[in-house]
């Protein structure tokens, strides 16, 4: 499966009572279409996932699918803390038309998750999901960073297809792509704001969620690399990076969807227990995201 390209890891729309709006979310993927991604992230961090109910994440899964056309690779968060749950998980995200599967690393018990419980956990999820599996490292979220030679011995399993890496640590990145096998083996940058470094040292795309305000861009930077146009993506990369930290490390999901609706999204309410943002941070969000309207 190629999954080279650029993937926003959508939102879940909720309404003011917390509930999940499916036509705000079919409005949203309709804007999306017309943009050139690869598919779509859903159930990732920025999908809330820990929050909802497995019925919800199926659920959710199984309307993008619905709203997105047939070419768009549906990428489904299937991941559980423990290894049972998520094999169920993948399994029926597989079910309801997801292409691969995303699986974060496990993390309520973390002085267990050595090496070897993190390799023992992926291996069984893989060996049990009729879908391709990719590995998804985000320490900001878990506090467990995936260790490269957990990645490295992973990469060998047929049905591990690559990595989603939201660590930022550019040098691991690099060392990965270069120690994993080229074209079978992919590594997805997990944030715009080193995206084009890592395009750079053999990335193949990324999942980003600031593509889910400023996609076309996003887009555009992939391509400028793809094209060569190196100093031109050198320049947007630069200009995207304040915009990509204030809908991740700075004001997060809310900060995100705040963004999103001030270019025509939907981004609605966050669900308890994340908080809206104050005004001073929805001014902020707006100063940073205003030059781009």
């Amino acid at each position: 499966m190629d999954i080279s390209g650029i993937f926003p890891p959508i939102p879940t729309p909720f309404n003011k009572e917390e509930e999940i709006d499916y036509v705000k979310l079919k409005e949203n993927v309709q804007k999306w279409n017309e943009i050139p991604f690869k598919g779509y992230v859903v159930q990732g961090s920025n999908g809330e996932f820990a929050y909802m109910d497995p019925d919800e994440r199926v659920k959710l899964v199984e309307k993008v699918r619905e709203f997105a056309p047939k070419e768009k690779l549906i990428i489904a968060g299937a991941a559980c803390e423990g290894t049972n749950q998520t094999i169920n998980m993948a399994q029926k995200m597989a079910s309801v038309g997801a292409d691969s599967v995303l699986v974060a690393t496990p993390c309520f018990y973390k002085s267990g998750m050595t090496k070897e419980a993190l390799e023992m956990h992926y291996i069984k999820v893989a060996d049990s999901c009729p879908v391709p599996v990719i590995l998804y490292s985000v320490p900001a979220n878990t506090g467990i960073d995936l260790p490269e030679e957990v990645i490295v011995n992973l990469s060998k399993h047929p049905n591990i297809i690559g990595l989603k890496d939201s660590g930022g640590n550019i040098t691991k990145i690099g060392s990965v792509i270069h120690r994993t096998l080229k074209g079978r083996f992919q590594v997805l940058a997990g944030s715009a704001s080193f995206l084009y470094a890592s395009l750079s040292l053999g990335a193949v795309g990324g999942v980003c969620a600031l593509a889910n305000v400023l996609g076309r861009e996003v887009c555009k930077l992939a391509e400028l690399h793809k094209m060569g146009e190196h100093e031109k993506a050198k320049e947007l990369q630069h200009q995207l990076i304040l915009p990509n930290t204030a809908v991740t490390a700075r004001h997060g999901i809310a900060g995100l969807k705040t963004a999103m609706e001030m270019f025509g999204y939907y981004g609605g309410p966050t669900r308890s227990p994340l908080l809206p943002l104050k005004q001073d941070q929805i001014d902020d969000v707006k100063h940073i995201f205003e030059p781009f309207l």
